[in-house]
């Protein structure tokens, strides 16, 4: 199912648009960078920037977002060194007054600049010449516009496109995708070309090689098997150089369920692991062949929860996932980690309950530098708008009236909310120095 895994965000309308930019070129201090991916004699592949090796080490940052309150300079201080987009539009968002390109490259980030390219599950259609040439254009416009801004790495162009229905339009999108890497080599001969899939396998890779031979990168999403993709794409026909685009936790669906069916999210010292994990076999497993990956996702966003892919809350606190990739990507931790949140304890997790319940829960997180804790405790409907692909899902209503006493603590009481249905227990727990940890439960209201 991780055809359901396409973007970021908030403002996907705006993704799908993939808006026309004017062509006059962007104004930039410094020099265009020069970025090639190269096969060395003993076959396997490094990518050169500006002539020196260069590894990905990387975050997927959404639109609208100014990077959900991660910034360029927290990504940097951890040890990262790029990020990457899904579409135009993001590069022209302002950050302290400055578009993204050149925010990041004031940081020393390099961007992996995406080209939305439209999908057939939104109504796209491939064989409707005119929207076709508007798409085009719309490349050409973005090219000329931004190929010679010195923090560019690569074009993505296109993210899990892919996610269509039977028949030929498979064929019509590769080879779309292939004229339309065409158009970037003729405009931009300095920087690669990554289209990013959902997933990998046999017949996609089968279709890239004979309709699609313009790729310079394969990338490929994944999530739970994201530790593995690497090793599994010999087999699948894919030798070439890729990266793995998006990563961190198990999926939502991939994981477990309640018996109402509401998948069950992992605490988040598992996520951390999790990704941190992936990180690692994906880099140490893949030597020659892994140019670099994406962490997802360097910002905020509702998708079954609030805080399920995520790295920071709204309000711009770091999770434990930043820490676990700042300790990947540079080998130290940070000055001041998020708390630990060692386990979240109710007699109604994961249960059926009759209206009128009243019960507790409690929760047992440190912190490691000793800070002072504070604790936000919520009730939450599930999510009943759940969309495909990262489309935008509105938040589910809160209940924090249920809580009866003990806001603030590390102990609860509360009463389950009064119409029967599916909800979750929310803590989050906050430190003042901007880290936080948050879990949440699930449990069922009965009439």
């Amino acid at each position: 199912m991780l055809l359901c895994r396409t973007t970021v965000v908030s403002t996907m309308a705006l993704l799908i648009s993939s808006c026309a930019t004017s062509a006059q070129p962007l104004t930039t201090v410094g020099q265009a960078s020069q970025v090639q991916v190269v096969k060395q004699a003993d076959g396997s592949f490094v990518l050169l920037r500006d002539g020196s090796p260069y590894q990905a080490k990387g975050a997927g940052t959404g639109t609208g977002q100014a990077l959900g309150g991660g910034d360029l300079e927290l990504l940097a201080a951890s040890g990262g060194n790029s990020i990457r987009t899904w579409g135009i539009e993001q590069l022209e968002e302002r950050i302290d007054g400055k578009n993204l390109l050149d925010r990041a490259h004031e940081a020393g980030i390099s961007v992996t600049a995406g080209f939305w390219v439209q999908h057939v599950r939104h109504g796209f259609d491939y064989s409707d010449t005119a929207s076709i040439n508007r798409q085009r254009d719309r490349l050409r416009d973005a090219v000329l516009k931004y190929r010679d801004h010195p923090a560019l790495l690569a074009w993505g162009l296109g993210n899990e496109m892919e996610a269509f229905g039977p028949g030929e339009a498979d064929v019509r999108i590769w080879k779309e995708l292939n004229y339309l890497a065409g158009i970037i080599k003729k405009l931009d001969p300095n920087h690669p070309v990554m289209t990013v899939l959902a997933g990998a396998s046999a017949s996609k890779i089968a279709a890239i090689h004979e309709h699609y031979p313009a790729l310079d990168i394969l990338g490929v999403n994944a999530y739970a098997g994201a530790p593995v993709v690497g090793k599994g794409l010999p087999g699948m026909g894919w030798n070439g150089p890729y990266m793995l685009t998006e990563y961190g936790v198990t999926g939502t669906w991939e994981t477990q369920l309640t018996e109402w069916q509401a998948p069950i999210e992992s605490d988040p010292s598992s996520k951390a692991a999790e990704t941190y994990t992936a990180y690692k076999m994906d880099r140490d497993d893949n030597v020659g062949r892994s140019l670099g990956s994406y962490v997802f996702f360097w910002g905020h966003k509702q998708e079954a929860t609030a805080t399920w892919f995520g790295m920071f809350l709204p309000t711009g606190e770091k999770l434990p996932r930043v820490d676990a990739m700042a300790y990947a990507w540079s080998g130290k931790w940070p000055t001041n980690r998020a708390p630990k949140l060692k386990s979240l304890t109710t007699p109604v997790a994961l249960k059926k309950v009759p209206l009128g319940t009243r019960s507790y829960a409690e929760v047992d997180c440190i912190d490691r530098e000793g800070d002072g804790l504070r604790y936000v405790w919520d009730i939450q409907a599930e999510s009943t708008d759940r969309k495909q692909g990262g489309d935008p899902e509105a938040a589910p209503p809160s209940f924090p009236g249920s809580i009866a006493s003990g806001q603030g603590t590390a102990r609860v009481e509360f009463n389950v909310p009064a119409r029967p249905g599916a909800y979750r227990l929310f803590v989050t727990v906050y430190d003042g120095h901007g880290g936080a940890a948050v879990h949440n439960v699930p449990f069922y209201v009965e009439k």
